[in-house]
């Protein structure tokens, strides 16, 4: 399966059902009152995290999705349908910004964690709902609230216990493959690993983990070397390191080269990610001059306080007791919080702002954009007269129609407002 970690997808909710005109007409009630039913609530786009996926691979295939609409109102006040929510499952540890701000509005970093996309439009109500003292029988109703349509960029960073980090070769792949079921691609030659995998490991006595495999890290690649910082991000989330080291590739005059350009990379991508708990496992140990090698680094990493096993991917030396290390370094390591998303903080104006703008598109068009006028339009049956005269006064009452006076128009110009186009002369009738 390919690897994606980044996609954009467009998700629309469902449009509300329409609320109905009816009228009681049964047997010996021949005046019956207004009975036209509501319309249903549309469906809800929500994404969901799961551990089913490790990869946003399966969301390329449909990058568009759209909740079904509600139902329409029925007569004797019957209610329609309300669409049932769709749900687009997402791999835990997906980041949703909105494509067109930038804004982060999600971090889905546990396992069934759920966010609300685009909500499902209310259904209009029926005619039974505008009865008044002075209104006994309307002939209107409204139509239902219309959908949301939001495009989100999804990011993915890999949610993991540990994280395998080395130099390329280093032999993480053969590590992963051996304690885990995971089966990456492993080849004699730098670079072999080129999408992270993902691996749980178990031992008897002690909890299962989750292991990933990244790509072998080079100097540089915090600035976008090799393979660069397309995969450095995927370390963020682990809660610890296990930092594979080729023995029998080791300078005896500098037994830490490999390691200190590793932890280079970590620390000028994120200090943070430098300073996880790490454990150290010194690979290759079936390879001539491994056991020589192998005294000068222990002794180089003791001084600095990090554990190091000395194993053999190869012939499984030593794994056992990597993995139980590692194990009991995760058992001592506090619960991970979930993380904590900052949102931009929304200042509160003492001035109220108008709830649209009157705008001039071109000589003789003018279009009108605001959230609230905009659903009254598109909640307005305008082949009713009553439906009509209800939607002026709204207008009116807002202060709109004050507003649409002192612009320099004629009468025969053109307001857009949603989509409808009117005559200017239009809202003066």
């Amino acid at each position: 399966m390919k690897f994606v970690d980044e996609l954009v997808i467009q998700v629309s909710s469902g449009k509300g059902g329409d609320g109905m005109v009816a009228f009681r007409r049964e047997k010996f009630v021949p005046f019956g009152g207004p009975s036209g039913g509501d319309g249903g609530r549309g469906g809800d786009v929500i994404l969901e995290a799961t551990r089913e996926l490790n990869t946003l691979y399966d969301l390329s295939f449909r990058r568009e999705y759209e909740a079904d609409s509600g139902g329409k109102g029925g007569p004797k006040d019957k209610t329609g349908f309300d669409a049932a929510p769709l749900t687009v499952l997402v791999p835990a540890g997906t980041l949703v910004y909105d494509e067109e701000t930038g804004e982060l509005l999600c971090d889905l970093d546990a396992v069934g964690k759920k966010f609300l996309a685009a909500k499902g439009g209310r259904g209009g109500r029926g005619n039974a709902k505008f009865v008044s003292s002075v209104r006994r029988a309307p002939r209107f109703a409204e139509k239902g609230e219309p959908l949301q349509t939001r495009r989100l960029r999804l990011a993915l960073k890999l949610l993991a216990d540990v994280g395998l980090v080395g130099l390329p070769n280093a032999g993480k792949s053969t590590l992963l493959s051996v304690v885990s079921r995971a089966r990456p691609k492993i080849a004699d030659y730098p670079f072999t690993t080129l999408v992270p995998e993902l691996g749980i490991v178990k031992i008897d006595g002690l909890p299962s983990f989750c292991m990933a495999d990244l790509p072998g890290l080079i100097e540089g690649a915090h600035e976008g070397a090799g393979l660069g910082i397309r995969f450095l991000k995927h370390t963020e989330r682990t809660r610890a390191l296990v930092h594979v080291i080729d023995v029998s590739a080791i300078d005896p005059e500098e037994p830490l080269a490999s390691f200190s350009t590793v932890m280079k990379e970590l620390k000028a991508f994120s200090k943070d990610l430098a300073k996880k708990p790490q454990i150290v496992a010194a690979n290759k140990m079936d390879l001539p001059d491994a056991r020589e090698a192998w005294g000068t680094l222990q002794k180089a990493l003791k001084r600095k306080k990090i554990k190091v096993f000395p194993i053999s991917g190869a012939t499984h030396e030593g794994l056992d007791d990597l993995v139980r290390g590692v194990a009991q370094m995760l058992k001592e390591l506090p619960a991970v919080e979930p993380a904590v998303v900052a949102l931009p903080r929304v200042e509160r104006r003492t001035d109220v702002a108008p709830s649209f703008r009157i705008d001039a598109v071109r000589p003789h068009l003018w279009e009108v954009t605001g959230n609230q006028i905009e659903r009254w339009v598109e909640m307005t049956d305008f082949t009713n007269e009553e439906s009509v005269r209800r939607f002026k006064k709204r207008l009116k009452t807002c202060g709109f129609i004050e507003a649409l006076a002192d612009i320099a128009a004629d009468l025969t110009d053109t307001v857009v407002i949603s989509s409808m186009e009117f005559e200017y002369r239009e809202f003066f009738a």
